[in-house]
């Protein structure tokens, strides 16, 4: 039986979904700043393959690392964790 190297795996927000099966996420990390010793908040953005255009701006998606699909995308949405929250709708005052 061969040894495979186990898959990446991040959890993010969708910020974009404007491309055909592909959609943008934000993952966010946390790491310790040496100078302050405070921790310091820093974000990166993956395109991900998404192929039934499930995803929307807001949701938010475990995405798996992939063999390269395009120029950018090296990563696809492995599942919807959470759907967005539908806008709030103010009744007039």
């Amino acid at each position: 039986m061969s040894k495979r190297a186990v898959s990446r795996t991040l959890v993010g927000t969708v910020v974009s979904d404007k491309m055909n099966k592909t959609v943008v996420v934000r993952v966010e990390r946390l790491y310790l700043e040496p100078t302050y010793e405070k921790y310091v908040r820093r974000f990166t953005k993956f395109m991900a393959h998404d192929e039934s255009n499930a995803c929307q701006i807001g949701d938010k998606v475990r995405i798996v690392e992939h063999r390269p699909l395009s120029k950018h995308k090296r990563w696809k949405v492995q599942a919807k964790l959470a759907a967005a929250a539908p806008p709030r709708v103010e009744i007039g005052e």
